[in-house]
């Protein structure tokens, strides 16, 4: 039989489906452990006698957790592979998420919810590296925004569940331990990064990955070829690691990941999904009306991940963003408008849901695609996992210094200045993509690598480089 030729494939295999689809499992988990807090509150603030103070404690420990798993679960991920790092992840969801539902007091719930943060912290910082590792060029972004849509998923079924008000708190949380025992079972039959294999000197058993996600006949040996030869280059360079990302060349990308992860946040889309309740509620919203809004917010959300998952790889990356953020912008700053003018009050009940939901379609479908998309393909294979870990940890870092002063701000400023202070956040979004964010649509890894090891890692230069295949 003559093999195929050996350029990247845009067909999908099962195997490499399902390795998305079980990746995308802990997106899941994630947006669900993350936003059922909210809903769950109701129930557990008067069962534990909780103030304000309290509650933001008990809500806040998910995201220092996710801190710390960003961190901690680079050195896993490079010392027993990707696929290990999200088996152990998956354990930790279950005895988070069974703490959290066992719990006898809002201490043990708050240390639970810490680890149940570590195992968020750690998914978001592996799934995503784990399916760009092992995706062909021309799928990589549908298949890494995956974890993204399910991400969606697990918002949307949150607000759902706390929309209804009948499912006790500890019935709500500790369901997510079956869907981690299910996402442990179906780890177990899936294979390690190829490129995680050849950097342990495992290159015969990255050619079987490679010829077990690769349609049937293909020629694999040119990709794998390709990845011993980037892997040779950072070994004779010594550029490994922590230490790694101190090197002048990786440092563009490192740029480019942080300022991404941390202007996702700095977007609005957490003030969005933590306060938008609360705050529709302090202007003249119902109860009732407010729970309506997010479960309508998380559904758009939802349905503009699932629009950037079928275009990203033909509109760009960095183009879809920069065509979306200014969407992002001028909603909030006609959010701001309503407030200022109209003091928020019941008649711009319309306008204010208006605004949210314009929002959410330019912020969903545009700059929160990238978060963890960039940094799952823009760090060299031997910092990768480090570079994904700082890349995550500022995500949640900057998400949990929002959460944390949103309501001080609104309480100092107003409503509708805080909009426009997160509307110039967009405006500075815009412009950081502009001059730094290459377009990595249609390159392979190891072209990215390339295009940083030779200084091409600029949004001029790199469009001027051919694409993978």
């Amino acid at each position: 039989m003559t093999a195929r030729p050996s350029s990247p494939s845009s067909e999908l295999t099962g195997r490499m489906l399902l390795v998305a689809v079980v990746s995308a499992v802990s997106g899941g988990l994630y947006g669900y452990d993350t936003g059922i807090i909210s809903g769950a509150l109701l129930q557990i603030a008067p069962e534990f006698g909780l103030g304000d103070t309290a509650k933001s404690l008990v809500t806040a420990s998910i995201l220092l957790g996710a801190v710390i798993g960003a961190l901690g679960c680079s050195a896993l991920s490079e010392r027993i592979g990707r696929r290990r790092t999200l088996l152990l992840i998956a354990v930790v969801f279950v005895i988070g998420a069974l703490g959290a539902a066992l719990a006898p007091s809002a201490v043990l719930l708050a240390v639970a919810r810490l680890v149940l943060g570590f195992a968020v912290g750690g998914a978001t910082q592996t799934a995503p590296m784990y399916v760009a590792e092992l995706a062909p060029s021309a799928l990589r972004g549908r298949l890494v925004l995956c974890f993204q849509v399910a991400i969606g998923v697990g918002i949307v079924v949150s607000t759902l569940v706390g929309a209804t008000e009948s499912i006790d708190w500890r019935w709500s949380i500790g369901a997510t331990a079956v869907v981690a025992a299910i996402m442990l079972g179906a780890l177990l039959g899936l294979p390690e990064s190829p490129r995680w294999l050849v950097s342990q000197d495992r290159d015969d058993e990255a050619r079987a990955v490679l010829e077990r996600v690769r349609p049937s006949g293909r020629d694999v040996e040119p990709e794998l070829g390709e990845i011993e030869s980037t892997e040779e280059a950072e070994r004779a360079a010594s550029t490994r690691g922590w230490r790694g990302l101190r090197a002048a060349w990786v440092r563009p990308a490192l740029i480019v990941g942080c300022g991404v992860a941390i202007f996702t946040q700095l977007s609005g889309i957490e003030m969005i999904i933590y306060y938008a309740p609360t705050i529709l509620v302090d202007n003249g919203f119902t109860d009732a009306q407010s729970l309506d809004v997010s479960v309508a917010l998380g559904v758009t959300y939802l349905v503009m991940m699932l629009i950037g998952l079928a275009i990203i790889d033909r509109v760009g990356r960095r183009r879809l963003t920069l065509i979306m953020v200014p969407g992002t912008a001028v909603a909030l700053f006609a959010l701001g408008l309503v407030f200022i003018l109209g003091d928020g009050g019941p008649g711009s009940i319309p306008l204010i849901i208006t605004c949210l939901i314009v929002f959410m379609v330019f912020n969903a479908g545009g700059l929160q695609l990238m978060g963890w998309l960039t940094g799952s393909e823009i760090y060299p294979l031997g910092v990768r996992s480090a570079g994904t870990s700082v890349q995550a940890a500022c995500l949640w870092g900057s998400n949990l210094l929002i959460s944390t002063t949103v309501l001080a701000m609104i309480n100092g400023i107003g409503v509708g200045a805080t909009m426009w202070v997160y509307a110039g956040f967009n405006v500075l979004a815009w412009i950081f993509v502009w001059y730094r964010m290459p377009e990595l649509t249609g390159r392979s890894l190891e072209q990215i690598e390339g295009a940083l090891h030779d200084g091409r890692f600029t949004p001029k230069e790199i469009d001027a480089a051919p694409r993978a295949g």
